[in-house]
């Protein structure tokens, strides 16, 4: 999974991301519960685990496109818990992304995750967004729960796709007018495609001098 990235900060239009040869690039998944993916995943997607610990929680709120200031107070099984929805969350998007029937045990931990209270947001006198008091782990899970209920309910559901790189399993939504997005990022995993793609295109020519030459 060579495309797959360690996540480092929040830019102004997405994530940065940084690839195995230590390029980074911009991914903007297009949703709050989509960058919850970049986190780790089921089964073989276990090795780029990055929620360790309750830091890890915070750590990842705040390079989200939620709204800066939110204070976390994150415990041990609220993090084990954030392991379990993201992963069935994954699995759940990544069914949407190739139209495949969505898994009742998935949408069940969805539903059961949004159930909870949520992140409760507050109006400023200057017009501005601050979160209230009291923000946990389940709040923050029960908000990106939300969000992706109103994803896959919304006018993008037949959006959400997989970056179309032959390696990269990175999920998205096409918000594009257009909607004719396929890489993960035109800088990345766009721009390594379309030089494969040429270079299988390109005859190969032999050496004059070295018939054998490959």
């Amino acid at each position: 999974m060579s495309a797959r990235a360690r996540e480092t900060r929040k830019s102004a239009t997405g994530l940065t991301l940084v690839s195995h040869d230590g390029k980074p690039y911009r991914f903007d998944p297009g949703a709050l519960c989509l960058e919850l993916l970049t986190t780790g995943g089921p089964g073989a997607f276990a090795r780029y685990e990055m929620l360790h610990g309750p830091a890890d929680l915070v750590a990842w709120a705040g390079r989200s496109r939620l709204a800066p200031g939110l204070e976390l107070t994150v415990g041990e099984d609220e993090v084990e818990r954030a392991r379990v929805f993201r992963d069935a969350l994954f699995l759940l998007t990544a069914d949407r992304a190739h139209g495949r029937p969505l898994q009742p045990g998935h949408v069940a931990t969805v539903n059961e995750t949004a159930a909870e209270p949520s992140l409760v947001s507050r109006l400023t006198p200057a017009g501005t967004r601050i979160w209230a008091p009291g923000a946990t782990g389940t709040r923050l899970l029960s908000t990106v729960a939300r969000d992706a209920i109103d994803l896959f309910t919304g006018p993008h559901a037949d959006r959400v796709r997989e970056c179309g790189a032959h390696d990269c399993y990175l999920l998205f939504v096409d918000t594009s007018r257009p909607g004719r997005r396929r890489w993960c990022a035109m800088e990345h995993c766009g721009n390594r495609e379309k030089v494969r793609a040429h270079r299988a295109r390109t005859p190969r020519t032999l050496d004059a001098g070295h018939p054998d030459r490959p």
